[in-house]
């Protein structure tokens, strides 16, 4: 159930933006970040005791998780390992660093999450040797969707090269998990990748996946002065929103701090090997994100996930010349996205009007991702988003010398297109299906209107496709006659 405060507590904040909580936890101190993110000025006094919100459940998939650290106590829910092993040790630490991120518990020890409350589902899909298998990480997608995960961490990555495809790491198998996770209603989060993975000098121009897929929100990362460091990669469409990604202090497991025994701050970071004690990526950026999607869903559980990342995305400080980033041109750019992640604002945001819902993603391509529509006449009424949601493709049946009418009402100012395809359709953006477009509108600007009368029964696929940077709602009728 929503917080009835949350609106009482957005005034509040916006009148008296100085009255913040600050975490008492010993180690918050160290995480910097926390203030960048604005994590815990909503809060006027003490946050509410984890009681209080609804629960949600937060899936990392990573190298696992230091299963007995006391800033985990009774946080995890469920783990399995995709990898063999336990899921319940961490032999790299990674996960355990990203964990504590998202959920330490906020009371008055070590360090603490920006989703505290939040309940963990622990994915192991590291190996030993700190490879990670596809098949690995599609298989924990899908497990944690299945087992009630409404958020998905992926500090992890595989390299994106539109200019050269033999280096290219795309995956179908990766895709259709993501999509899964999507339509059971995950919000998917992932760092848009580090410069040095793709092997190649900085900045590296093009996102990893699964951040450059559709409706996974993709991070990258600030240094604590504001600018974005070479590491974090670029990118046009698939960055989405920044978040911290230098010096980063958090949770790591005990057994590998245990070896330097001289060290007070045991199962924490700055005990831990010299790459986690200033530890620095996109993948330390993007947890925290995850977080801030958890407490918006915490706060309201009714929450589409493309409702969470407009709210994120929507409520970013522009990031530019102004604030530490002399390269980021005012607005959306492709070194920070929207903008440093505010959770404070963002939760802020609920408050309303929230955003309106698509009901139909991830509706993104012909076959069967398509949505069925059916009916001799239809109204479909949802949204398109250049950086997120490109494509919808709704499915429907014609009989042969049946005449189909649609009419497109796009977002405004936006060019958005509308194409029918032939059935047999399963790729509308593969250039081996160019034969099997039936119809098209594709005038500049967002009202479009196609016509066509069927040479053969079958399934039949309309898409509507935005093609400029823009966002919004669209209006789609058809009639069949």
């Amino acid at each position: 159930m929503r917080l009835a405060a949350v609106a009482v507590l957005a005034a509040l904040v916006a009148a008296a933006p100085a009255a913040a909580f600050t975490p008492t936890d010993p180690l918050a101190a160290k995480q910097w970040y926390l203030q960048q993110d604005h994590a815990f000025d909503f809060w006027p006094d003490a946050p509410p005791p984890p009681t209080i919100f609804s629960p949600v459940r937060v899936a990392i998939v990573d190298s696992g998780i230091d299963g007995g650290h006391p800033d985990f106590q009774d946080k995890v829910v469920l783990a399995k390992s995709f990898v063999g092993g336990s899921p319940y040790v961490d032999q790299e630490g990674h996960g355990t660093f990203v964990a504590g991120e998202i959920a330490a518990t906020l009371d008055g020890q070590g360090v603490v999450g920006i989703a505290y409350s939040a309940e963990l589902l622990i994915a192991k899909v590291v190996r030993q040797d700190g490879t990670i298998p596809l098949s690995a990480e599609a298989a924990a997608i899908r497990w944690a969707a299945a087992n009630g995960a409404q958020v998905i961490n992926l500090s992890l990555g595989g390299v994106r090269d539109p200019r050269n495809p033999p280096r290219d790491t795309y995956s179908k198998l990766e895709q259709d998990a993501v999509e899964y996770a999507y339509q059971k209603g995950a919000v998917l989060v992932a760092a848009v990748g580090n410069a040095d993975e793709a092997n190649s000098p900085s900045p590296w121009p093009f996102a990893s996946y699964p951040a450059a897929l559709p409706h996974v929100i993709g991070v990258s990362a600030l240094s604590r002065f504001g600018a974005v460091p070479a590491f974090s990669n670029r990118d046009v469409i698939y960055n989405d929103i920044s978040a911290p990604g230098q010096d980063i202090f958090s949770t790591f497991p005990r057994p590998l701090t245990a070896e330097h025994v001289g060290c007070a701050d045991q199962g924490y970071s700055d005990c831990g090997s010299d790459d986690y004690r200033h530890a620095e990526g996109t993948s330390f950026a993007a947890p925290q994100v995850s977080a801030a999607a958890a407490m918006l869903l915490a706060l309201d559980p009714t929450l589409r996930p493309d409702q969470v990342g407009y709210l994120l995305e929507h409520t970013a400080d522009d990031v530019n010349a102004t604030n530490g980033c002399r390269t980021c041109p005012l607005g959306r750019d492709s070194f920070s996205g929207w903008g440093r992640l505010d959770v404070a604002k963002a939760i802020a945001a609920l408050s309303g009007p929230l955003p309106q819902a698509d009901a139909y993603e991830s509706n993104d391509d012909a076959g069967p991702s398509a949505h069925t529509v059916t009916g001799q006449t239809g109204t479909v009424n949802a949204t398109v988003d250049f950086w997120d949601d490109q494509i919808d493709v709704y499915r429907l049946y014609l009989s042969r010398t049946q005449r189909l009418t649609a009419k497109l009402a796009g977002p405004a100012n936006t060019n958005t297109d509308l194409v029918l395809w032939k059935p047999g359709t399963q790729r509308v953006n593969d250039l081996r299906s160019q034969r099997l477009r039936a119809a098209q509108s594709v005038r500049p600007g967002s009202v479009e209107h196609v016509e066509y009368r069927a040479a053969a029964s079958g399934w039949y696929y309309l898409e509507v496709k935005i093609t400029t940077p823009g966002f919004g709602p669209y209006t789609l009728d058809f009639t069949k006659t």
